[in-house]
Order: C-alpha cells, then sequence, then structure tokens
C-alpha cells in the first residue's frame, strides 16, 4: 500500500498543513522533503530506513552526500535536497548572529557553531572575525587536521584579521571525540594567538571548544 492510499489525516504532508510541523515524528518531517518513495516502499519507510542506519537524527545530519546515495530508495537529487536543507538551516542561524553583539547574543552563537561543527569527524579551526560593534563580519574555516589535532598557525590568522579589517575575533574549534574539555594544547595556542593579535590591535574576545552536549568557553574560564 502506497502513501497514496493512507487516511488523509496520517499523511505526512497533510498532517503537517493541518496539525502543524511539530506534530510530526523525525521519520514523518524526514519523509515530507523526500517527497517520494520507492517502487514497494513509501518516503516513511525510506526515512524510517535512514534514521536506523545512521542512529537517529544526529548522525543523519552528519552524513554528506556521498554517504546518503548508499541508502536504500536515496538518490543524487534526494541527497542533494536534504544536504542544501542542512545548510540552509545552518545560514539561517548564522543570519541571526550577524546582525547582533555575539556577546549579548552568545547562546544563539554557540548554537550556530554546535549545529555547525559538532558532528565533524576531524578537527576544524575556525575564526568568528568581528567589527568594533562586535557584529560578525565573516566566518572562516582556517585548519582542518585529523581525528585528534589540528595544526594552528597565527601568522596565517593574522593575515586573515588584516583581509577582513577585524577587531576582534572569537576562535572557535571542534573535538571530534565529543568531549569539550580543553587541552593544554588548546591553551597554548590560544595564548599565541592572543599575543600574535595584540600586535595589529585585535582582541580574542574568547575561544569555544564544540563538542557533543556543551560548547566550553576559556573567556568563562578564565582562560583568557
Amino acid at each position: 500500500m502506497n502513501m497514496a492510499g493512507w487516511p488523509q489525516g496520517e499523511r505526512p504532508t497533510e498532517k503537517l498543513f493541518n496539525k502543524g510541523a511539530a506534530s510530526l515524528s523525525d521519520a514523518e518531517l524526514l519523509a515530507v522533503m523526500l517527497q517520494t518513495g520507492t517502487k514497494g516502499r513509501t518516503s516513511l519507510d525510506i526515512a524510517r530506513g535512514m534514521l536506523s542506519r545512521y542512529g537517529g537524527l544526529v548522525g543523519l545530519l552528519a552524513a554528506d552526500c556521498a554517504s546518503l546515495t548508499q541508502s536504500p530508495g536515496i538518490g543524487a537529487a534526494k541527497a542533494a535536497r536534504f544536504v542544501a536543507m542542512k545548510e540552509l538551516s545552518q545560514r539561517h542561524m548564522l543570519e541571526g548572529i550577524q546582525s547582533k553583539d555575539v556577546l549579548t547574543s552568545s547562546g544563539a552563537t554557540r548554537d550556530y557553531l554546535r549545529a555547525k561543527f559538532r558532528d565533524c569527524q576531524s578537527e576544524i579551526f575556525s575564526c568568528l572575525f568581528l567589527n568594533n560593534q562586535h557584529h560578525v563580519v565573516k566566518l572562516e574555516e582556517l585548519f582542518r587536521g585529523t581525528i585528534d589535532g589540528a595544526a594552528v598557525y597565527p601568522r596565517e590568522v593574522v593575515k586573515r584579521c588584516l583581509h577582513h579589517n577585524a577587531a576582534a575575533v572569537i576562535l572557535a574549534h571542534n573535538h571530534p571525540s565529543g568531549i569539550a574539555e580543553p587541552s593544554q594544547a588548546d591553551i597554548a595556542i590560544t595564548n599565541k594567538l592572543r599575543i600574535a593579535l595584540a600586535t595589529i590591535d585585535v582582541r580574542v574576545l574568547d575561544h569555544l571548544v564544540i563538542g557533543n552536549a556543551v560548547v566550553v568557553s576559556f573567556a568563562e574560564r578564565g582562560l583568557l
């Protein structure tokens, strides 16, 4: 029985319109995005299979196009649609902090960085470049490493600050282990960057370490 034969109130799309998106399960929301199924399988069947394959939403949201197309019923078009949806949600979150002082919207800033980097399988060192009003000028991924570290070069960070005419920065990197506790290496490179950037009058406002469940702030820990 395909989804067209279901009672109208049970079809995910109709349910969304009648009761709102919040009334749908994860699988039903995913089915709405997938739109169509395959021979013998509805879009809801495929959605449930994807959630099972990836162990839930966290694993699914970390998947890239190449991985998604290995899921039964997912071709290039559906995979691209899913990745585009994820990118749009992250850009929406970024827009929410771009016109605000990041120090007064620290929760939104952390939520955005966590959504963007927490599921990365390699360590990525990034920088939020800020103007005099502490508004975001640009977020850049500066260095990408391995599962347990990334080499960070202060000279390159200085160059990017000058390029963006930044007045201040917030440093950020993820821990693929999911544990956000800063390491001694994290503390050491933060001090090096703070000293290097002080020579061009750029302040390091914070360094955020992104884990699975939490984001740790160097400023709140008194490490700056």
